[in-house]
């Protein structure tokens, strides 16, 4: 059974910073491209972060030089780490594995930016 489990949300000031986590289970994780993706009240899930299976990251413009994901893929997790958050990263954020024929989701977890 696959399982992608998210950890790490909850609420932050303004300026601060969150480092997310999402463990795999039941796949062979070196073997996927891996993701975040978010999705704010009324908005649809977009993908923010994505690192390769060799490594390769890429982010959307927003995140840019204040977000930063890695992998372990000794402890098939994948980490998200946040910095200078703004109100506007609030959102449920989400972990995706992918192989092109296989895509999998964790079930999300809540960061919220406010003071």
């Amino acid at each position: 059974q696959v399982q992608l489990v998210e950890s790490g949300g909850g609420l932050v000031q303004p300026g601060g910073s969150l480092r997310l986590s999402c463990a795999a289970s039941g796949i062979i994780f070196s073997s996927y491209s891996m993701a975040w993706y978010r999705q704010a009240p009324g908005q649809q899930r977009e993908v923010i972060a994505l690192i390769t299976t060799v490594g390769r990251t890429n982010y959307v413009d927003s995140v840019k030089g204040r977000f930063t994901i890695s992998r372990d893929n000794a402890k098939n997790t994948v980490y998200l780490q946040m910095n200078s958050l703004k109100p506007e990263d609030t959102a449920v954020y989400y972990c995706n594995g992918g192989t092109g024929t296989e895509d999998y989701w964790g079930q999300g977890t809540q960061v919220t930016v406010s003071s």
